[in-house]
């Protein structure tokens, strides 16, 4: 897989969860919104990954999570997010939605109505989403 495969499943995975949402499908809705943002971080990565260099096993290993506060410090972002949350509200407020986002919900039938939709915002809003923030650098 590499960064453009990546970034197609983001904007699969946030097109699939834009549909759920229109179905009343809460859980899925919330599950693949959150996929859509762990993909775009780790386009990010991969971009970052130069072609023939022997990449560092500790960078490697910690992109094998779920955590997308720790993709965004593997991917160089945190501290962009962070002078961003700083300055613009909006942007502090949907990163605080998006960066507790767990994968752990695909165990969990029962997701509230405003999470999902709370979630899908804070990923796609135009100006201050995450999804749009993320893509500048994948």
């Amino acid at each position: 897989m590499n960064r453009f495969d990546l970034q197609r499943l983001a904007e699969l995975r946030i097109a699939e969860a834009k549909v759920l949402l229109e179905n009343n499908c809460w859980a899925g809705a919330y599950y693949l919104a959150g996929y859509a943002v762990e993909c775009a971080l780790k386009a990010c990565i991969a971009k970052a990954t130069q072609q023939y260099d022997f990449p560092d096993r500790g960078r490697v290993n910690s992109s094998h999570t779920h955590n997308l506060s720790a993709l965004a410090r593997i991917a160089g972002l945190e501290e962009n997010f962070r002078e961003r949350a700083a300055s613009e509200e909006s942007f502090n407020i949907n990163w605080k939605a998006v960066r507790d986002w767990s994968e752990e919900v695909r165990y969990r039938p029962n997701v509230p109505e405003h999470r999902a939709v709370t979630l899908y915002g804070a990923i796609v809003d135009a100006e201050y989403g995450v999804l749009p923030c993320i893509k500048k650098f994948w």
